[in-house]
C-alpha cells in the first residue's frame, strides 16, 4: 500500500501506483488499467451513437477509428493480458461497435 501525505496529513492509501501513465500494483499487474480505458471508450462510443443519425459503415468506422480506437490502443502494450476478463472488457467495446453498424448488427460477434 502506498500512502500519500500533504505535510502531516494522510491523504489516501493506494494499492496501485501510476507509472508512465499506467496503473501498476504491487504484483506488477496492470489489470486496473483496463477498466478505466473500457469505460472511456464505451462513453465515447455512446456519444457517437447518440449524435450520429446514420448507422452506415462509411460513417461509423471513421468515427470509431478517430475517437474510440485511440483509447483502446493505449492498452496495446497490455494485449497479452494475464486474465481473460481484461481482454473481454476491451472486446465488449468492439462488440458494441459492430452492433451499431447497420450492415453488421445481425451478425454475431465471435470472441477469439
Amino acid at each position: 500500500m502506498h500512502q500519500y501525505r500533504l505535510g502531516a496529513d494522510l491523504l489516501e492509501n493506494s494499492s496501485a501506483e501510476k507509472q508512465l501513465g499506467l496503473l501498476v500494483d504491487g504484483k506488477l499487474s496492470m489489470s486496473q488499467q483496463f477498466v478505466p480505458v473500457a469505460k472511456k471508450a464505451n462513453g465515447t462510443l455512446g456519444c457517437i451513437r447518440k449524435s450520429s443519425a446514420s448507422r452506415l459503415r462509411e460513417v461509423i468506422l471513421p468515427l470509431y477509428s478517430a475517437l474510440v480506437r485511440p483509447h483502446l490502443e493505449c492498452c496495446v502494450q497490455l494485449w497479452a493480458p494475464q486474465y481473460k476478463r481484461d481482454m473481454e472488457l476491451l472486446e465488449e467495446v468492439q462488440q458494441g461497435t459492430t452492433k451499431m453498424i447497420k450492415e453488421l448488427e445481425h451478425i454475431s460477434y465471435e470472441k477469439g
